[in-house]
């Protein structure tokens, strides 16, 4: 069974940092594609970053661009969101995503999300 679990949410003070790991199985990790996504609420569910198959490339959304970096492990099965510099605007559900290159986005696999929570 394909699964995707996020770990790592929690409360964090604004300034602070958080890992969020995005545990993957029953698919080959390696042929995917990973990002991350959040959910506001109240808002829609936006980009945040993603990563290709090898970790070779990044892209991140404008508002985390050099405090968010998105890696992987693809011998742990396993990728990373490393948050820094948190502001009460980054408190949503962080979810984890995998796309697979050439297919449409109604196929990608995702996680049911965790909580992250920025407030002083």
């Amino acid at each position: 069974q394909v699964q995707l679990v996020e770990s790592g949410g929690g409360l964090v003070q604004p300034g602070g940092s958080l890992r969020l790991p995005c545990a993957a199985s029953g698919f080959t990790f390696s042929s995917y594609d990973m990002g991350w996504y959040r959910r506001a609420p109240g808002k829609e569910r936006e980009l945040v970053a993603t990563i290709t198959r090898t970790g070779g490339s990044t892209n991140y959304a404008d508002s985390m661009k050099g405090r968010f970096t998105i890696s992987r492990d693809n011998a742990k099965y396993t990728v990373y969101l490393q948050m820094n510099s948190l502001k009460p605007e980054d408190t949503a559900v962080y979810y984890c995503n995998a796309h697979k290159p050439g297919w449409t986005y109604e196929y990608d696999y995702w996680g049911q999300g965790t909580q992250v929570t920025v407030s002083s």
